[in-house]
């Protein structure tokens, strides 16, 4: 049953790493769920989700909402932080 479990976790690796790094999971999850058996359809999943730049999100000092980074933020000159 361990063995089990190991081996799943192997198999969905490329989307426990992307849903760490705060991807969107959609894409990576059904690719990984068809794909992930062949070597080189998990490699490629593991790398797009370790490679691609996770998504940037810039604080509003008031009010406290989260915004897309380079959107218009009259309010925020200085609070861009990076999400991972």
């Amino acid at each position: 049953m361990i063995t089990l479990t190991l081996m799943l976790a192997l198999y969905f690796l490329p989307t426990i790493v992307a849903s760490h790094r705060g991807h969107n999971l959609g894409g990576i999850l059904v690719l990984n769920f068809f794909f992930g058996w062949t070597g080189i359809g998990w490699m490629a999943l593991l790398l797009w989700s370790l490679l691609a730049d996770p998504p940037r999100w810039c604080v509003v000092p008031y009010g406290g909402t989260y915004i897309p980074y380079g959107a218009y933020t009259p309010y925020s000159p200085y609070g861009v932080w990076r999400r991972y």
